[in-house]
């Protein structure tokens, strides 16, 4: 079971970095990596259109 932890990890420190670099919130970054995978690079794009419609 502690094989999840890092990988959980590394979601929370790339959400973070989402959240730094887009200013969208940490929440937001998590929910958008859940939804288009943490190594995708829609993640960021959609990320940058999120704040800019919010």
């Amino acid at each position: 079971m502690t094989a999840k932890k890092p990988n959980i990890e590394s979601k929370d420190k790339k959400a973070q970095r989402l959240a730094e670099t887009t200013d969208v919130s940490p929440k937001q970054a998590k929910d958008l990596i859940r939804k288009h995978g943490k190594d995708s690079p829609e993640v960021e794009k959609e990320a940058k259109n999120f704040k800019a419609e919010g």
